[in-house]
Protein backbone atom coordinates (compact mmCIF):
# COMPACT_ATOMS: atom_id res chain seq x y z
CA UNK A 1 0.00 0.00 0.00
CA UNK A 2 2.93 2.72 0.60
CA UNK A 3 3.95 1.99 -2.79
CA UNK A 4 0.88 2.68 -4.37
CA UNK A 5 0.11 5.62 -2.25
CA UNK A 6 3.86 7.08 -3.41
CA UNK A 7 2.94 6.58 -7.12
CA UNK A 8 -0.35 8.13 -6.54
CA UNK A 9 0.97 11.29 -4.57
CA UNK A 10 2.57 11.86 -8.20
CA UNK A 11 0.18 13.43 -10.53
CA UNK A 12 -0.03 12.82 -14.04
CA UNK A 13 2.47 14.69 -16.64
CA UNK A 14 0.15 17.62 -17.87
CA UNK A 15 -0.05 16.38 -20.97
CA UNK A 16 -3.02 15.67 -23.86
CA UNK A 17 -4.12 12.89 -25.46
CA UNK A 18 -2.94 9.58 -25.84
CA UNK A 19 0.49 10.78 -24.35
CA UNK A 20 -1.87 11.37 -21.10
CA UNK A 21 -3.79 8.19 -21.68
CA UNK A 22 -0.61 6.39 -22.14
CA UNK A 23 1.22 7.65 -18.38
CA UNK A 24 -1.99 6.64 -17.00
CA UNK A 25 -1.45 3.10 -18.44
CA UNK A 26 1.92 2.95 -17.22
CA UNK A 27 0.83 3.66 -13.88
CA UNK A 28 -2.09 1.54 -14.10
CA UNK A 29 -0.35 -1.30 -15.18
CA UNK A 30 1.74 -1.29 -11.48
CA UNK A 31 -1.12 -1.09 -9.36
CA UNK A 32 -3.99 -2.92 -11.37
CA UNK A 33 -4.61 -2.73 -14.67
CA UNK A 34 -5.31 -0.67 -17.48
CA UNK A 35 -7.68 -1.70 -20.31
CA UNK A 36 -9.02 0.32 -23.39
CA UNK A 37 -12.33 -0.51 -24.37
CA UNK A 38 -12.84 1.00 -27.82
CA UNK A 39 -11.60 4.08 -29.24
CA UNK A 40 -13.14 6.43 -27.52
CA UNK A 41 -13.37 4.38 -23.92
CA UNK A 42 -10.80 3.34 -21.61
CA UNK A 43 -10.72 1.91 -17.91
CA UNK A 44 -8.28 1.64 -15.13
CA UNK A 45 -8.07 -0.05 -12.23
CA UNK A 46 -6.08 0.41 -8.92
CA UNK A 47 -6.39 -2.38 -6.39
CA UNK A 48 -6.46 -0.84 -2.54
CA UNK A 49 -8.68 -1.91 -0.48
CA UNK A 50 -12.11 -3.10 0.31
CA UNK A 51 -14.14 -0.38 -0.92
CA UNK A 52 -14.71 0.44 -4.59
CA UNK A 53 -14.95 3.39 -6.20
CA UNK A 54 -16.39 3.60 -9.76
CA UNK A 55 -16.27 7.01 -11.36
CA UNK A 56 -17.04 8.33 -15.00
CA UNK A 57 -15.20 10.98 -16.21
CA UNK A 58 -13.87 12.57 -19.93
CA UNK A 59 -10.61 12.60 -20.24
CA UNK A 60 -11.13 16.48 -21.18
CA UNK A 61 -11.91 17.16 -17.67
CA UNK A 62 -9.51 15.22 -16.17
CA UNK A 63 -7.08 17.05 -17.82
CA UNK A 64 -8.43 20.47 -17.55
CA UNK A 65 -7.65 20.34 -13.66
CA UNK A 66 -5.00 22.49 -12.29
CA UNK A 67 -2.21 20.64 -10.71
CA UNK A 68 -3.58 17.55 -10.99
CA UNK A 69 -4.50 16.07 -14.17
CA UNK A 70 -5.65 12.71 -12.77
CA UNK A 71 -8.35 10.94 -12.22
CA UNK A 72 -11.03 12.15 -9.22
CA UNK A 73 -10.57 8.53 -7.31
CA UNK A 74 -6.66 9.25 -6.72
CA UNK A 75 -7.62 11.23 -3.42
CA UNK A 76 -9.79 8.75 -2.01
CA UNK A 77 -7.36 5.98 -2.50
CA UNK A 78 -4.98 8.17 -0.91
CA UNK A 79 -6.23 8.83 2.05
CA UNK A 80 -8.50 6.23 2.72
CA UNK A 81 -7.45 3.08 1.18
CA UNK A 82 -10.47 2.98 -1.67
CA UNK A 83 -9.80 1.19 -4.65
CA UNK A 84 -10.54 2.87 -7.78
CA UNK A 85 -11.70 1.96 -11.08
CA UNK A 86 -11.69 4.75 -13.58
CA UNK A 87 -13.76 4.60 -16.69
CA UNK A 88 -13.05 7.85 -19.31
CA UNK A 89 -14.39 8.53 -22.80
CA UNK A 90 -13.10 11.03 -25.41
CA UNK A 91 -15.83 14.03 -25.47
CA UNK A 92 -19.03 13.06 -23.68
CA UNK A 93 -20.55 10.03 -24.86
CA UNK A 94 -22.52 9.07 -22.27
CA UNK A 95 -20.35 6.03 -22.15
CA UNK A 96 -23.04 4.90 -24.95
CA UNK A 97 -21.25 2.11 -26.76
CA UNK A 98 -21.78 -1.52 -27.06
CA UNK A 99 -17.88 -2.02 -25.76
CA UNK A 100 -18.64 -0.55 -22.25
CA UNK A 101 -21.47 -2.63 -21.85
CA UNK A 102 -20.02 -5.66 -22.80
CA UNK A 103 -17.16 -4.63 -20.10
CA UNK A 104 -19.95 -4.47 -17.19
CA UNK A 105 -21.33 -7.25 -18.34
CA UNK A 106 -17.75 -9.10 -17.85
CA UNK A 107 -17.43 -7.76 -14.26
CA UNK A 108 -21.27 -8.99 -13.26
CA UNK A 109 -20.38 -12.22 -14.55
CA UNK A 110 -16.99 -12.79 -12.81
CA UNK A 111 -18.17 -11.62 -9.63
CA UNK A 112 -15.77 -8.81 -9.59
CA UNK A 113 -18.20 -6.48 -7.24
CA UNK A 114 -18.78 -9.08 -4.92
CA UNK A 115 -14.73 -8.96 -4.02
CA UNK A 116 -15.64 -5.53 -2.07
CA UNK A 117 -17.27 -4.87 0.79
CA UNK A 118 -19.09 -1.26 -0.50
CA UNK A 119 -19.11 -0.49 -4.01
CA UNK A 120 -19.67 3.45 -4.97
CA UNK A 121 -20.86 5.29 -8.50
CA UNK A 122 -20.08 8.26 -9.22
CA UNK A 123 -20.30 10.56 -12.11
CA UNK A 124 -21.78 14.13 -13.14
CA UNK A 125 -23.61 15.44 -16.00
CA UNK A 126 -23.01 12.90 -18.83
CA UNK A 127 -20.41 10.97 -16.16
CA UNK A 128 -23.24 10.76 -13.44
CA UNK A 129 -25.75 9.42 -16.25
CA UNK A 130 -23.38 6.91 -16.89
CA UNK A 131 -23.21 6.62 -12.83
CA UNK A 132 -26.18 5.51 -12.44
CA UNK A 133 -27.07 3.65 -15.85
CA UNK A 134 -23.99 1.30 -14.76
CA UNK A 135 -24.74 0.86 -11.29
CA UNK A 136 -27.29 -2.32 -11.91
CA UNK A 137 -24.13 -4.37 -12.74
CA UNK A 138 -23.32 -4.06 -9.25
CA UNK A 139 -26.53 -4.76 -6.74
CA UNK A 140 -26.48 -2.87 -3.80
CA UNK A 141 -23.91 -0.63 -4.53
CA UNK A 142 -24.39 3.66 -3.81
CA UNK A 143 -24.43 5.79 -6.13
CA UNK A 144 -23.54 10.00 -6.17
CA UNK A 145 -24.40 11.39 -9.14
CA UNK A 146 -24.67 15.33 -9.98
CA UNK A 147 -27.03 17.14 -12.10
CA UNK A 148 -27.28 13.41 -14.16
CA UNK A 149 -29.66 13.01 -17.32
CA UNK A 150 -32.10 10.54 -16.95
CA UNK A 151 -32.11 9.49 -20.74
CA UNK A 152 -31.39 11.55 -24.09
CA UNK A 153 -34.37 9.57 -25.85
CA UNK A 154 -36.43 11.96 -27.50
CA UNK A 155 -39.48 10.42 -26.97
CA UNK A 156 -38.82 10.87 -23.15
CA UNK A 157 -36.78 13.93 -23.01
CA UNK A 158 -37.52 15.97 -26.09
CA UNK A 159 -37.61 19.14 -24.14
CA UNK A 160 -33.95 18.62 -23.51
CA UNK A 161 -32.43 20.96 -26.54
CA UNK A 162 -28.88 21.02 -25.57
CA UNK A 163 -27.30 17.63 -26.31
CA UNK A 164 -29.26 17.23 -30.23
CA UNK A 165 -25.98 15.38 -31.55
CA UNK A 166 -26.77 12.70 -29.06
CA UNK A 167 -30.88 12.06 -30.16
CA UNK A 168 -29.05 9.52 -32.97
CA UNK A 169 -28.03 7.51 -30.04
CA UNK A 170 -29.75 4.98 -29.05
CA UNK A 171 -30.74 5.27 -25.11
CA UNK A 172 -33.87 2.53 -24.91
CA UNK A 173 -31.63 -1.03 -25.60
CA UNK A 174 -29.15 -2.13 -22.67
CA UNK A 175 -28.13 0.23 -19.51
CA UNK A 176 -30.11 2.58 -21.20
CA UNK A 177 -33.12 4.71 -18.99
CA UNK A 178 -30.95 5.86 -15.66
CA UNK A 179 -33.52 5.85 -13.32
CA UNK A 180 -34.77 2.19 -13.88
CA UNK A 181 -30.85 1.17 -13.69
CA UNK A 182 -30.75 2.65 -10.02
CA UNK A 183 -33.68 0.42 -8.76
CA UNK A 184 -30.92 -2.64 -7.48
CA UNK A 185 -28.57 0.39 -6.31
CA UNK A 186 -28.78 0.39 -1.69
CA UNK A 187 -29.13 4.10 -2.23
CA UNK A 188 -28.86 6.79 -4.87
CA UNK A 189 -28.01 10.69 -4.00
CA UNK A 190 -28.63 12.92 -7.17
CA UNK A 191 -28.17 16.78 -6.38
CA UNK A 192 -28.84 19.62 -8.87
CA UNK A 193 -29.39 22.96 -9.11
CA UNK A 194 -32.92 23.48 -8.74
CA UNK A 195 -32.49 26.67 -11.34
CA UNK A 196 -31.40 25.44 -14.09
CA UNK A 197 -34.48 24.22 -15.20
CA UNK A 198 -33.52 21.10 -17.53
CA UNK A 199 -31.29 19.67 -14.98
CA UNK A 200 -34.56 20.10 -12.75
CA UNK A 201 -36.75 17.84 -15.35
CA UNK A 202 -34.33 15.73 -15.73
CA UNK A 203 -34.22 14.98 -11.93
CA UNK A 204 -37.78 14.78 -11.65
CA UNK A 205 -37.73 11.94 -13.74
CA UNK A 206 -35.49 10.22 -10.73
CA UNK A 207 -37.97 9.86 -8.35
CA UNK A 208 -37.71 6.58 -6.54
CA UNK A 209 -37.96 5.06 -3.21
CA UNK A 210 -34.02 4.74 -2.85
CA UNK A 211 -33.16 7.99 -4.56
CA UNK A 212 -32.48 10.91 -2.50
CA UNK A 213 -32.82 14.79 -4.44
CA UNK A 214 -30.72 17.14 -2.78
CA UNK A 215 -30.80 20.77 -3.87
CA UNK A 216 -28.09 23.03 -4.83
CA UNK A 217 -29.01 26.25 -5.98
CA UNK A 218 -27.35 29.26 -7.46
CA UNK A 219 -24.02 27.08 -8.27
CA UNK A 220 -25.19 26.43 -11.87
CA UNK A 221 -24.58 23.40 -14.43
CA UNK A 222 -20.79 22.61 -13.04
CA UNK A 223 -21.68 21.37 -9.60
CA UNK A 224 -18.26 19.03 -9.81
CA UNK A 225 -16.30 22.05 -9.81
CA UNK A 226 -17.93 24.22 -7.66
CA UNK A 227 -18.20 21.69 -4.63
CA UNK A 228 -14.41 20.76 -5.38
CA UNK A 229 -13.96 23.93 -5.16
CA UNK A 230 -15.94 24.39 -1.73
CA UNK A 231 -14.00 21.24 -0.68
CA UNK A 232 -16.99 19.49 -0.04
CA UNK A 233 -16.97 16.44 -2.75
CA UNK A 234 -14.69 14.52 -0.97
CA UNK A 235 -16.30 14.40 2.57
CA UNK A 236 -19.45 13.99 0.82
CA UNK A 237 -17.58 10.96 -1.10
CA UNK A 238 -16.65 9.65 2.13
CA UNK A 239 -20.43 9.73 3.71
CA UNK A 240 -21.43 7.92 1.02
CA UNK A 241 -18.80 4.75 1.69
CA UNK A 242 -19.87 4.75 5.00
CA UNK A 243 -23.16 4.57 7.09
CA UNK A 244 -23.47 8.39 7.63
CA UNK A 245 -26.55 10.14 6.48
CA UNK A 246 -25.79 11.43 2.95
CA UNK A 247 -28.55 13.84 3.39
CA UNK A 248 -27.21 14.90 6.56
CA UNK A 249 -23.86 15.37 5.60
CA UNK A 250 -24.60 17.30 2.83
CA UNK A 251 -26.97 19.65 4.86
CA UNK A 252 -23.67 20.26 7.16
CA UNK A 253 -21.21 20.58 4.17
CA UNK A 254 -23.53 22.75 2.26
CA UNK A 255 -23.28 25.35 4.87
CA UNK A 256 -19.59 26.41 3.85
CA UNK A 257 -22.07 28.05 0.76
CA UNK A 258 -22.49 30.93 3.31
CA UNK A 259 -18.95 32.01 3.24
CA UNK A 260 -18.79 31.80 -0.43
CA UNK A 261 -18.78 34.99 -2.51
CA UNK A 262 -19.45 33.12 -5.80
CA UNK A 263 -22.46 31.97 -4.29
CA UNK A 264 -23.64 35.28 -2.41
CA UNK A 265 -22.97 37.08 -5.46
CA UNK A 266 -25.44 35.06 -7.30
CA UNK A 267 -28.16 34.77 -4.56
CA UNK A 268 -27.93 38.64 -3.98
CA UNK A 269 -28.34 38.96 -7.69
CA UNK A 270 -31.76 37.29 -7.78
CA UNK A 271 -33.19 39.14 -4.82
CA UNK A 272 -32.64 42.49 -6.61
CA UNK A 273 -33.76 41.05 -10.00
CA UNK A 274 -37.21 40.60 -7.63
CA UNK A 275 -36.57 43.60 -5.80
CA UNK A 276 -36.36 41.91 -2.11
CA UNK A 277 -34.43 44.40 -1.14
CA UNK A 278 -34.16 44.11 2.94
CA UNK A 279 -33.28 40.62 2.26
CA UNK A 280 -30.17 41.48 -0.25
CA UNK A 281 -29.18 44.21 2.15
CA UNK A 282 -29.38 41.50 4.62
CA UNK A 283 -27.01 39.31 2.50
CA UNK A 284 -24.66 42.33 1.94
CA UNK A 285 -24.37 43.22 6.13
CA UNK A 286 -23.70 39.04 5.95
CA UNK A 287 -20.87 39.73 3.54
CA UNK A 288 -19.12 42.26 5.40
CA UNK A 289 -19.25 40.63 8.25
CA UNK A 290 -17.97 37.49 7.70
CA UNK A 291 -15.65 38.34 4.96
CA UNK A 292 -14.79 41.57 4.81
CA UNK A 293 -16.09 41.94 1.76
CA UNK A 294 -15.71 45.72 0.85
CA UNK A 295 -18.22 45.91 -2.34
CA UNK A 296 -20.29 43.69 -0.21
CA UNK A 297 -20.49 46.68 1.96
CA UNK A 298 -20.90 49.38 -0.36
CA UNK A 299 -23.67 47.61 -2.28
CA UNK A 300 -25.13 47.74 1.33
CA UNK A 301 -25.14 51.24 1.47
CA UNK A 302 -27.14 52.07 -1.42
CA UNK A 303 -29.34 49.17 -0.65
CA UNK A 304 -29.97 50.82 2.40
CA UNK A 305 -30.26 54.63 0.13
CA UNK A 306 -32.76 53.23 -2.33
CA UNK A 307 -35.10 51.88 0.68
CA UNK A 308 -34.70 55.25 2.74
CA UNK A 309 -35.92 57.50 -0.46
CA UNK A 310 -38.94 54.55 -1.11
CA UNK A 311 -39.96 55.12 2.31
CA UNK A 312 -42.91 57.36 2.86
CA UNK A 313 -42.18 60.38 4.98
CA UNK A 314 -44.38 60.81 8.47
CA UNK A 315 -45.63 64.64 8.75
Amino acid sequence: MPETHQMLNESLPSQTGQAWLGALEELADEVGYFQPLSAKHNAAFIDAGKTLLVTFETVQSVQSMKNKSHPIGFEMVREHDWSLLSLFSDGKTWFRDPSVFRYFDRLFDDGFFENFDRVIFYGAGSCGYAACAFSVAAPGAHVLALSPQASLDPRVSEWDDRFRRMRRVSFSDRYGYAPDMLDAAARATVIYDPRIELDAMHTALFTRANVDKLRMPYFGVALDLQMMRLEILYPLLVAVGSETSVPAEFYRLHRLRRRDRTYLRALLGDLEDVKRWGFAKAVCDHATTKLLAPRFKKRSEKIAAFIADQTPQTP
